[in-house]
């Protein structure tokens, strides 16, 4: 299975020589220890009751159940409660408390399992074949780590506004911003982030009228290019052409998976990565370098390969590391992000120039995925790491529910 053979990757190199930002940059070298720093909190007080949704309808199922895997053995159990919430390629809804004995594994069409529909009735209800509630009581906050379409693209988390519950990550809008590469471009160039140019092209120009399409395209970019579906993730119908014919067929391939394709230019550069986490003061990880055994990042090398690796902390020098930090705080706040991100950049070999790629508003949590990596080797654990982001998700709400919504006069 994908989830499997991603957990083969390894994150090489992992050094301790740079476990602190620069001083000056996100405070002392110590700059991590308020990010451990929970509420004291009683024996007696009541436990979360965290709902980790996970699964979805898009190609990425399967890196998210072994995302759910990772938070769910890495959750503070003396804290929270896990109730695993999957949904399947259906788009039906299977829930489990913790007496069922179940994993995000083994969750989806178990016997032990409750499938459900679900219903808005003042918070999110999960309702059996019966009618009646398939949890013993209601949940407290949300989890989603559901990647690509129908998970971090704003989608969820409307419904999750509707239930009234906290929930993990970035709002509707920032969901759908940081989903749709061509918008995104527009608020970051705006902000002053450099990002690379492109041309964007609807699916029915594609299909309808492909010479004049990719005429366009060479004539305002040099091969090599890359085309993309304007929202997916985890690389999926990425291509790289070399030439006309190649083109046609990337064309095509995008076309597929989205009503928008983008074309931006190869440079040759290195793909350096940073976490994000935090709320109004978001902090900045230590960086990474991604090493795939490709010829680019594509979804065979995030998913598949084995030989593909992580380097933490990515060699660059500490100029270049504090820009390319400074950058991802930026961009995070100019989408208006909410507690994690994961910032993709590209450095030009040779001018080192810097090309903010992509804001991944819900990040992999796989054991070889970065976001987690990163924090860990800045010193933040993950147990840590999820309850940090459980408290922003109350964060949020707490100061969502002093806004006036209803004006009277």
């Amino acid at each position: 299975m994908r989830p499997q053979r991603e957990g083969m990757r390894r994150a090489s190199a992992v050094s301790t020589r740079h476990r602190g930002l620069a001083p000056g940059f996100g405070g002392s070298e110590n700059w991590y220890a308020d990010l451990v720093t929970a509420p004291a909190e009683s024996k007696e007080a009541r436990k979360n009751r965290v709902g980790i949704v996970f699964g979805g309808v898009s190609t990425e199922h399967e890196v998210s159940v072994t995302s759910a895997t990772t938070l769910f053995h890495g959750l503070d159990l003396h804290r929270h409660v896990p109730i695993l919430v999957g949904l399947d390629h259906a788009g039906c809804w299977w829930v489990a408390e913790p007496e069922a004995g179940l994993r995000p594994d083994n969750l989806i069409g178990s016997p032990a399992a409750s499938k459900c529909r679900i219903a808005l009735d003042g918070s999110l209800e999960f309702l059996g074949e019966d009618g009646k509630s398939a949890l013993s009581a209601p949940l407290d906050i949300l989890a989603p780590i559901i990647h690509g379409r129908w998970g971090e693209d704003g989608t969820l988390q409307g419904l999750f506004e509707l239930s009234g519950l906290p929930y993990v990550g970035a709002d509707v809008m920032a969901s759908a911003l940081c989903m749709d590469k061509v918008l995104a471009k527009r608020v970051l160039r705006d902000a002053g982030i450099p990002v690379l140019p492109g041309l964007e092209h609807a699916r029915p120009s594609i299909l309808e009228d492909p010479e004049r399409v990719m005429d366009e395209i060479e004539s305002q970019l040099p091969y090599p290019v890359f085309v993309k579906p304007t929202k997916t993730g985890s690389s999926v119908g990425v291509g790289k052409a070399r030439t006309r014919g190649e083109l046609g067929q990337c064309l095509k391939d995008a076309a597929r998976f989205d009503h928008h394709v983008l074309t931006e230019p190869g440079y040759d550069v290195r793909e350096i990565e940073c976490a994000v986490l935090g709320g109004h003061e978001p902090r900045a990880s230590l960086l990474g370098e991604i090493l795939p055994d490709t010829e680019f990042y594509d979804y065979h090398a995030k998913y598949e390969s084995p030989t593909t690796q992580l380097m933490i902390p990515a060699l660059l020098s500490e100029e270049l590391a504090r820009k390319i930090r400074s950058l991802a705080l930026l961009a995070f706040k100019a989408t208006k992000c909410w507690g994690l991100a994961r910032v993709d950049f590209f450095v030009e070999r040779g001018t080192d120039r810097v090309f903010l790629n992509e804001l991944n508003t819900l990040p992999g949590f796989t054991s070889g995925s970065m976001y987690p990596l990163l924090w860990q080797a800045s010193g933040l654990e993950l147990t840590e790491l999820i309850n940090r982001l459980l408290e922003l998700a109350l964060e949020r709400d707490r100061e969502k529910k002093q806004l006036v919504f209803r004006y009277e006069g």
